[in-house]
């Protein structure tokens, strides 16, 4: 994939020599944004939460299942099945919680997209607005796993859209290395 981008880049380059081309870095500008650092907040608030709940579940069966092996001589018939039933029930309910919430589809996947779509949204349309207004004809992403070997300061847009993103709050984009 970064080959393919580096080739249009190249290719982009020959052929449209008039074409004005900027760069911009969205993980910096969405690490930039009060209103996502507290939604990340948040997020990560309610993942500690879900966190805390598996390790309890996961204490209560290491504690059912050591008291099981103990009491498995004493135990018959009925008794031994049903606490057997406890015990893998217990384990089954532990990875399903996990696969639910943690899983590669899970809440948390869920919640984090939901989380960020907002955001890009809003960095997307400033991006457009200052590429408008700068006559930009094409807009690359470093963030995006795109290898910027060299970009000069004039080339980066960066703090421009995280300006316009934060124009009125106060936060200023000087703190960029």
């Amino acid at each position: 994939m970064k080959s393919i981008v580096a080739f249009v880049f190249v290719i982009f380059s020959f052929l449209a020599p008039a074409q004005k081309m900027g760069v911009v870095d969205t993980e910096y500008i969405l690490q930039r944004l009060p209103q996502y650092k507290e939604a990340e907040g948040r997020l990560n608030t309610q993942i500690a939460t879900w966190q805390t709940e598996i390790q309890n579940l996961q204490s209560e069966y290491e504690r059912k299942k050591a008291a099981f092996e103990s009491e498995k001589v004493l135990l018959i018939g009925e008794q031994l099945r049903q606490r057997e039933k406890e015990v893998a029930d217990l384990d089954k309910n532990i990875k399903t919680t996990l696969s639910l919430r943690f899983g590669t589809n899970g809440e948390i996947a869920k919640l984090r997209a939901n989380l960020v779509q907002p955001f890009q949204d809003q960095i997307w349309d400033a991006i457009r607005t200052v590429s408008e207004k700068n006559g930009l004809g094409i807009v690359f992403d470093k963030s995006n796993d795109i290898n910027v070997i060299f970009l000069q300061k004039r080339y980066d847009y960066t703090d421009r859209v995280l300006d316009l993103l934060t124009k009125g709050t106060g936060a200023k984009s000087s703190d960029r290395k």
